[in-house]
């Protein structure tokens, strides 16, 4: 076994949480590793969409332009009832503080493709076909031994370590952390592939008393992802999913209207509702399906995972380089967790009630929901609401321990704990370089350069910008946001005695060199 490195951190699992949160910290130039067990990245679509707050999360890293151009903004779903068809938008809602009003449907393998060329840019290296044998505390760092694809094994020492190895998580397991929660019964089948007689340009959801059925749109690798739960009183088996058994799923719960061809990928699957019971156990940390799983509904799963990697990134920087304390990694599960908490609950009661054989439950998802919903959708704060929840921007941390309101807080505009919305003007290309951001609204002679430096001095990671009356809160205010484009602490006025007394807290200057 070779000598032992030291590093910052050590990811594992190279997955899009994985591969998001390596951007992250390439960004910050820590010391780490990313190593994945298999061979090469996922070339089929697995997960299929990108929410707004992911698309906006990415922008920072350059890389949000290339996956809308491949990708497919779709907003528009066509609900195919029992003789007829009712058009929906999905996300056409007006929504001005998001360049991204749209969800983005685009294949895993993409995105994976996006990111993994974005860190090969800055040379750094996946390594594939590397895997997790052992972990254990060591000090100061967690020793780790790895094993190469040519048997060779290696040992390590890393301040952190991450899984983001998926719902078998080694990482989870040699840590301890339990892994709670249910299997449903149901199988699916997905596959990407061609299909004649389907209207392009929309996401399609066939609802019918023999099942439900879905065609999103991709373009690539294939046209369309299909999706479709086995039908009642087919057994499972052991065989590969064919082409002639979907067509038959296909024929049979919508008759003969779609042909299906040219199939990239297929697969069945069941889905699990777990999560993990803590995200942190000492320096080791859990993001993505290492730390919670569910069934797709809402394409939450893995923006959620994205969004974890993003939270923890910049916290395991601050904390490597002495920005900011170790109790700043606290609020990683603080803040995520309960995100997590609430998609299980979310995903669990969509996806029980898309698939109960209960006749009421069925009536009511077949006949009443389907009438009830173009009716309930044309209002447009009804369509507002829905499209904020779904697209993860409604998600805030207001209950954290690292936020605070400060004296006299604006009752109009985002809070302490929100996320910074992109309006008036392009808040989050001014906000995009690493670190903190402090803004300041209000003419620019109400501001005393002397306070100002004085709040700032000796913390480099902070990046000062006067709004003039152009800011997110209307008169003289201030508020400082997180490098994750949240917002840590907002106040009223000029007197910046309160976010003293936060960075002081959170990022402390350093103390002096004994001469």
């Amino acid at each position: 076994m070779t000598d032992r490195e030291s590093l910052d951190v050590l990811l594992v699992g190279a997955g899009p949480t994985g591969l998001a949160l390596a951007a992250q910290l390439q960004r910050y130039r820590l010391r780490f590793r990313i190593i994945d067990r298999h061979l090469d990245r996922a070339r089929e679509s697995r997960a299929l969409a990108i929410q707004p707050r992911t698309l906006e999360a990415l922008a920072p890293f350059g890389v949000t332009d290339e996956l809308v151009a491949r990708g497919n903004p779709a907003v528009q779903l066509r609900m195919h009832l029992p003789g007829r068809t009712v058009r929906l938008p999905l996300f056409d809602v007006g929504v001005a503080d998001t360049p991204y009003p749209f969800l983005l449907f685009l294949s895993q393998a993409d995105t994976e493709s996006v990111l993994g060329a974005h860190l090969a840019e800055a040379d750094t290296a996946i390594e594939r076909g590397t895997e997790l044998l052992k972990q254990a505390p060591e000090g100061t760092h967690v020793a780790c031994d790895l094993r190469h694809q040519d048997g060779r094994e290696e040992s390590v020492r890393a301040r952190y370590v991450v899984g983001c190895d998926g719902a078998h998580s080694t990482v989870r397991d040699q840590a301890g952390i339990g892994f709670g929660g249910h299997a449903y019964p149901q199988t699916f089948l997905l596959a990407d592939l061609e299909v004649d007689g389907l209207e392009h340009g929309a996401a399609h959801a066939y609802m019918t008393d023999a099942g439900m059925l879905f065609f999103f749109p991709l373009g690539s690798p294939a046209t369309w992802r299909m999706l479709a739960m086995r039908p009642r009183g087919t057994a499972d088996t052991q065989s590969p999913v064919s082409l002639g058994q979907l067509q038959a799923i296909v024929d049979r719960y919508i008759g003969d209207r779609l042909h299906l061809r040219d199939p990239v990928w297929m697969t069945d699957f069941k889905r699990h509702n777990r999560g993990a019971e803590r995200y942190r156990a000492g320096r080791v940390f859990l993001a993505g399906d290492a730390a919670h799983i569910h069934s797709p509904a809402g394409a939450q799963g893995m923006n959620t995972g994205i969004q974890d990697a993003l939270n923890l990134g910049w916290k395991l920087a601050l904390v490597s380089q002495g920005a900011a304390p170790e109790a700043l990694l606290d609020t990683y599960e603080s803040e995520r967790a309960p995100v997590g908490r609430n998609v299980l609950r979310f995903t669990d009661r969509a996806f029980t009630v898309a698939t109960s054989r209960n006749p009421l439950i069925g009536l009511a998802r077949t006949r009443v929901a389907p009438r009830l919903a173009p009716l309930v959708l044309r209002l447009p704060g009804v369509r507002g609401t829905a499209f904020r929840a779904l697209s993860q921007l409604g998600i805030h941390y207001r209950r954290s321990p690292a936020t605070t309101e400060g004296p006299h807080p604006s009752r109009r505009g985002p809070r302490a704990g929100d996320r910074l919305p992109d309006s008036p003007g392009s808040l989050h290309a001014m906000t995009a370089a690493p670190g903190f951001h402090l803004l300041l609204c209000g003419p620019r002679g109400e501001w005393a350069t002397s306070q100002v430096t004085a709040a700032t001095r000796g913390r480099d990671v902070i990046h000062v910008h006067f709004l003039g009356m152009t800011g997110p809160w209307h008169g003289i205010a201030h508020g400082l946001v997180r490098p994750d484009g949240y917002i840590a602490y907002r106040a009223a006025g000029t007197d910046l005695t309160g976010l003293t007394g936060y960075l002081d807290r959170w990022l402390p200057r350093p103390e002096p060199k004994a001469s």
